[in-house]
């Protein structure tokens, strides 16, 4: 196939495709819907037509690379940014999608209905009288206002006039026709091309008065500057990492420089052959210029084609070819920066902080270590990314003993595993790896920032937002400081100012799907469920190839009582990466249908891909103990959990769920004054009010304080706990009316 989706057929192509609204114009290569132009980028547009040309047929994920890009110096994840803009352009939503279907790990399929181009009657036009010299006044009509709501994957604005349906013109006969027939119909020929061409001249005036009006967005600032990922050119495709750390880098020094905005593009980069479309992205990201650069790496050579392009006119301000030795790679990085900051009007230097992020040490492999380092910190988790990540953050230090970067980013891995998986002791070494790191380089942002996420997991929360604020300095690690600040008010029940900080790292980064994912979880605490779907519903369209988004998209349906969509979001996780976090959830989504079996063999695997989390021992018990067979295994998996959920309340005592799923698990081991103790302490702490009265009613139960729980479940019911959750919990069915026969749901399910 070619990129306009030919596949060696005879028959000749359809200039133009309608369906539910939309047409393509495969011709003039516009979209619209509802009338409205798209603006989408030639690649979605080659991609869309491939899918059109092979309707209701799935089209494999190579044979698309391969007919759009060449599957050259290209990644799969060029393709996923192509389907998420078709998906904006047509309204479309991989959830319930009315036009394009994911076969998740295969391709994807059109499965819209296409209707057929309408038929214009021949019908010779009647003679209509013809303005002059028609005034541009007369011209431009009156147009309704119209509100653009923001989207969350970012369009460029459409600039193209709408499709216009010339009128039909039926040419006459010379030979056949009477002299004054012909004159007769050359004459309406004359006024209907006439009258076309006015019409034309009224639509593209209105076009244009509207777009200057409603549709033009702001003026890029001067000095602003996009900075696109780099082009992977090497032989080895392994080298990815390279061109793709080295834009990182870039991107981050130049945001260091004062009045300087700097934007990046999200997504892989794309091929080598693909020219982006300069005036586009300027007009998206509100950007005067746009860097982009391809990088070739062969044994010890190292070439950098770097180019700045102008937004304005699509011109090219300044480009440069590098051929050095692959160790002169700070230098030329060092070198291209001041090339941008010469080329800029209103930017005087380059900052200090600049030439400090693009030199960070002095020994190449080192550099090499530690980007690979933050790859895997940046791609789709796996089983072991971490470990990985760690692996290569060490190798870094074993070759430059002072790169502090390294230490931090061991720091940052550690906690993601204990906030992940209440890992303990991941915290110990979170708190080592900080703490070396601040002796290296106190003055470094990327530490401060690493020791703000230290502070938030432990609750030193005036701490937190002393290091997340002193990070802010950095531009480029602003989006995430705000998250960071977001997280420290969610913990502390401040709803308001959390969402406050949540907008401010949503404007810098609104195609960023981690912002969503930590939005989501937020609200999904503060007990608003169908906010935090829509969050996550976001973030799956952002990223949908990350298996986590997936499985915490589940389990929020799950606790929305949306069996049918937690049940296909957790098998989507499963299809993309199996987790021991999805298993956990698809296990308890089957001790909920009472599959309790089931549930304790799926429980029984996630242990065995990650066993620091006490919430699956937990949930492993719970599974034993729904079944008088096996009632009598329970005592070790919940001896596990209590053991492992105490060391994580010893580092993080403010996790008022954590409390009370000790409790229970106290009670359930027959330790009552132990089981009292965290309870109080989960009340005492005020947040995640419904979860923890839930969870207390079953521990007083338990206990044999049946007012207590009858409390407590009045409490969770208040806060937004189903009903149904309630009436089927075996141990809460000694406090509810007879009749339920479906399994609460395991406490602690991994969101």
């Amino acid at each position: 196939m070619n990129p306009n989706g030919d596949t060696g057929r005879q028959e000749p192509a359809p200039t133009s495709y309608r369906f539910g609204g939309v047409v393509v114009d495969t011709a003039a290569h516009t979209l619209t819907r509802d009338g409205q132009p798209q603006a989408i980028e030639p690649k979605a547009f080659a991609v869309l037509l491939v899918l059109l040309r092979h309707a209701d047929e799935l089209v494999p994920r190579d044979e698309l690379l391969d007919a759009v890009w060449g599957h050259r110096h290209v990644t799969p994840g060029v393709l996923t940014r192509a389907i998420a803009q078709l998906r904006a352009a047509l309204d479309d939503h991989p959830h319930e999608p009315r036009f394009i279907q994911t076969q998740h790990a295969l391709g994807y399929r059109f499965i819209g209905e296409l209707k057929a181009a309408p038929e214009t009657a021949l019908v010779e036009p009647e003679p209509a009288p013809v303005p002059d010299s028609p005034s541009v006044a007369d011209a431009i009509l009156p147009t309704a206002s119209v509100r653009v709501e923001s989207d969350p994957v970012p369009i460029a604005a459409a600039a193209s006039v709408p499709e216009v349906a010339p009128a039909e013109v039926v040419a006459a006969d010379p030979q056949a026709a009477r002299p004054r027939t012909a004159r007769r119909r050359r004459i309406a020929m004359k006024r209907t091309w006439l009258a076309a061409a006015v019409a034309l001249v009224v639509v593209a005036l209105v076009a244009l008065g509207w777009y200057n009006r409603r549709a033009q967005p702001p003026a890029p600032a001067e000095a602003s500057i996009a900075v696109l990922p780099f082009t992977n050119l090497s032989d080895n495709r392994d080298d990815r990492y390279f061109a793709e750390g080295l834009a990182v880098e870039m991107h981050d020094a130049l945001a260091s420089i004062p009045g300087l905005k700097v934007a990046s593009v999200p997504g892989d980069p794309a091929d080598a052959e693909a020219s982006p479309d300069i005036k586009a992205l300027g007009r998206r990201l509100g950007v005067a210029t746009v860097l982009d650069a391809s990088v070739r790496r062969e044994g010890d050579r190292l070439r950098v084609n770097a180019r700045l392009s102008d937004t304005d006119t699509g011109f090219t301000l300044w480009s440069e070819s590098y051929d050095r030795e692959a160790d002169d790679v700070f230098a030329v990085q060092s070198e291209i920066a001041n090339q941008v900051v010469q080329a800029l009007p209103g930017v005087l230097t380059v900052h200090r902080r600049t030439y400090r992020r693009l030199w960070p040490t002095q020994d190449l492999s080192a550099y090499e270590a530690y980007l690979k380092g933050q790859q895997q910190l940046l791609e789709q988790p796996s089983d072991n990314y971490l470990d990985k990540a760690i692996g290569f953050f060490g190798e870094a230090l074993a070759a430059d003993a002072g790169f502090a970067r390294a230490q931090a980013g061991i720091c940052r891995a550690e906690i993601i595993r204990f906030e992940g998986a209440r890992d303990a002791l991941a915290f110990q070494r979170a708190q080592e790896a900080c703490t070396r790191a601040a002796q290296m380089d106190p003055e470094l942002r990327e530490v401060s920032l690493a020791l703000g996420e230290m502070h938030r997991v432990r609750g030193d929360y005036a701490l937190a937002n002393e290091h997340y604020t002193l990070a802010l300095d950095d531009l480029g690690l602003r989006p995430a400081a705000y998250v960071g600040l977001a997280r420290v008010q969610s913990e502390q029940g401040q709803d308001q100012l959390a969402l406050e900080y949540f907008e401010l790292a949503r404007r810098l980064r609104p195609g960023d799907a981690l912002v969503y994912r930590e939005l989501g979880y937020h609200q999904y605490m503060n007990g608003d469920v169908e906010a935090a779907i829509e969050s996550f519903r976001t973030a799956t369209t952002l990223q949908p190839d990350d298996a986590g988004v997936w499985s915490s998209l589940g389990g929020l349906y799950f606790v929305a009582d949306d069996n049918a969509r937690a049940a296909d979001a957790f098998q989507r996780s499963l299809a993309i990466k199996p987790s021991y976090a999805a298993l956990s959830n698809l296990g308890t989504l089957r001790y909920a249908q009472g599959a309790y079996v089931d549930a304790a063999k799926l429980y029984r695997r996630a242990a065995e891909l990650d066993p620091t989390d006490f919430r699956i021992w937990g949930n492993l018990g719970d599974a034993l103990a729904a079944l008088p067979e096996t009632a009598g295994q329970t005592r070790q998996p919940y001896q596990r959990a209590a053991q492992l959920a105490g060391d994580y309340v010893a580092i993080k005592a403010e996790d008022a769920q954590a409390h009370a799923l000790l409790g229970f698990y106290r009670a359930s081991l027959g330790e009552r004054d132990a089981a009292l103790e965290h309870l109080r302490k989960a009340e005492a702490l005020g947040t995640e009010v419904g979860e923890v009265s839930f969870f207390n009613a079953q521990t007083l139960t338990l206990l044999g304080d049946a007012g207590g729980a009858r409390n407590r479940l009045q409490r969770a019911r208040e806060a937004g706990i189903p009903a149904q959750r309630i009436d089927a919990s075996p141990v809460l069915r000694r406090l509810t009316a007879a009749g339920a026969t479906a399994a609460a749901p395991p406490r602690g399910n991994a969101i």
